[in-house]
């Protein structure tokens, strides 16, 4: 298999129209990871206040709150390979439907909660109804093609975004209900008695609303089912002539075309119909396929042939590329908020979620827009280097605006403009995620477990992402504390590992020259064997 060192042959390719039902359905999934994952943010160290575990000891919130949000992503890292597993083998839209099934659930329960460990049980219950997010993922590659996929995943920043600025509006709007509209909902007991009922029951409504949109308008894309369910469509509108096995299999090993089959989608055909002809008519199967057909252990690679070293690189990369935003995520608002003298910006929170916010609008735009156009035209893994390697210019903006806020003694135009260039170098930390997800899909080899591969991929981000706001904050204090490089220690070792991910980011193999995958195959492979 020979690779092509020019990344520019799809933009002579006209991309596919995109299926846009399929991916609302599963970009609707996909919103409420971000809507439950943020919507107690805003009430959280009140809710725990009330539960009484802190005993008035107010110094304890912090770390009780710090206990309750972690157990989500650490619930996800550990069921995300499990629920990629049971789709290879089962389906992706049971598995990808049961999420927010569930979710909505567990958000109900934990609005009426009142103790403080049935809090951590329902979020411990959403960070694993919430770990088929890879799946979804397995899901939007098998919808599209090479010439259309990264147009499909352009729009994930855009879906996150709106899922974190969508969640903390309804913790904090709807929180304390029954105090904030006293002559209308304050009348009813149960809301007085349980003030964060509202904001949970809401989240809990749009993730059950994404399931009953799911059911009526999400199909299934696991090659293998699908490929099933087209013959069995089609037997039913043969006649009652009986077919032989060997009429099936020349007809299948003409649909392929000399290509091998893809994900399991052609079984066995001796296994499919050992019921229905003798020894020998099996054994003239397998001669007038050509042996074409491929035995099932033929077409699904075991995971030591699945994880090669083009699939090491993704998972390397994509595990560096979380711990690096989870950094710097936790680093600027630290960094924005301290105080002048200390090293900080002294913005208001006020002024940092009107920067941040403002951001995110504008990003999540710009890459729906031009991420798809970039990586059809430039290739996903060069658009991949140079978007990580734009983590350098976000971590050196640090230290700088230290510095001249030092000197002038305030946020001056230089600050800002300081501030401007690292938000714009930080859109292409997203641009980075979405071409790296169009990489990793593509690693995968012809039959391998997709799901499997995208559940370890996340299982990795959310490990990385509940160890780097540790690493982050705590570096961050030590810096300052000890005056450890001027109090830019924490920034300058960021900066070390990121050149490091960008020496990384080049071990990613180049682009196969192939045509459109996967979707097209699906689409001529059919499986007599269901």
């Amino acid at each position: 298999m020979t690779y092509d060192d020019d990344d520019n042959h799809d933009d002579l390719e006209k991309p596919t129209p995109l299926p846009i039902y399929q991916l609302l359905s599963v970009y609707l999934i996909q919103i409420s990871e971000p809507i439950t994952a943020t919507v107690i943010y805003p009430f959280i160290n009140e809710f725990v206040g009330r539960t009484g575990i802190t005993k008035g000891d107010e110094k304890k919130t912090g770390y009780y709150a710090g206990f309750i949000e972690s157990t989500f992503f650490f619930s996800e890292s550990l069921t995300v390979v499990l629920w990629g597993y049971l789709s290879d083998r089962y389906g992706r839209r049971p598995v990808l439907l049961g999420g927010p099934l569930g979710l909505s659930l567990a958000m109900v329960v934990f609005g009426m909660s009142t103790t403080f460990w049935p809090l951590v049980l329902m979020r411990t219950l959403q960070g694993i109804f919430n770990g088929n997010i890879g799946v979804s993922k397995s899901m939007m590659a098998e919808m599209t093609d090479s010439t259309n996929r990264g147009d499909a995943f352009a729009y994930t920043p855009l879906i996150w975004g709106s899922g974190t600025t969508i969640g903390p509006i309804i913790g904090g709007v709807l929180s304390n209900a029954a105090n904030r509209w006293p002559d209308t909902l304050g009348r009813i007991a149960y809301l007085r008695a349980h003030p964060y009922f509202i904001p949970c029951a809401v989240a809990g409504f749009l993730a059950f609303a994404s399931f009953v949109i799911g059911c009526i308008t999400l199909k299934e894309t696991l090659p293998s089912l699908v490929a099933c369910d087209r013959i069995q469509r089609n037997h039913k509108t043969m006649s009652e002539d009986i077919v032989s096995p060997m009429d099936i299999a020349e007809e299948t090993s003409l649909l392929h075309h000399g290509e091998p089959p893809i994900y399991g989608a052609v079984e066995d055909l001796t296994t499919s119909f050992r019921s229905v002809s003798s020894s020998g008519s099996s054994g003239s199967l397998d001669s007038q396929s050509g042996g074409e057909i491929s035995s099932p252990e033929r077409a699904k690679p075991v995971f030591r042939d699945v994880f090669t070293r083009a699939l090491l690189s993704s998972l390397l990369n994509h595990a560096l590329l979380a711990f690096l935003d989870m950094a710097h995520n936790t680093l600027l608002p630290l960094m924005y908020s301290t105080s002048i003298p200390l090293g900080g910006l002294g913005l208001d929170p006020f002024t940092i979620g009107l920067v941040l916010g403002g951001f995110g609008c504008v990003n999540a735009i710009g890459q729906a827009k031009f991420l798809g156009r970039l990586i059809r035209k430039y290739g996903a893994r060069k658009v991949y280097i140079i978007s990580f390697s734009c983590i350098v210019m976000c971590f050196l903006m640090y230290p700088a605006m230290s510095f001249f806020a030092k000197r002038a003694g305030r946020v001056d135009g230089l600050v800002y403009t300081c501030m401007v260039i690292q938000l714009c170098f930080q859109a292409g930390i997203y641009s980075a995620y979405g071409s790296l997800q169009v990489l990793l899909v593509e690693s995968v080899p012809e039959g391998g477990p997709m799901a499997t591969v995208n559940g370890v991929a996340q299982m990795l981000g959310s490990g990385m992402r509940s160890l780097a706001p540790t690493f982050a904050s705590s570096l961050f204090s030590m810096s300052l504390q000890r005056r450890l490089a001027g109090g830019n220690m924490v920034y300058y070792v960021a900066l070390g590992i990121t050149l490091a991910g960008v020496r990384c980011s080049f071990l990613l193999p180049r682009r196969r020259r192939r045509t459109k995958r996967r979707s097209q195959h699906v689409e001529q492979a059919p499986a007599p064997s269901c």
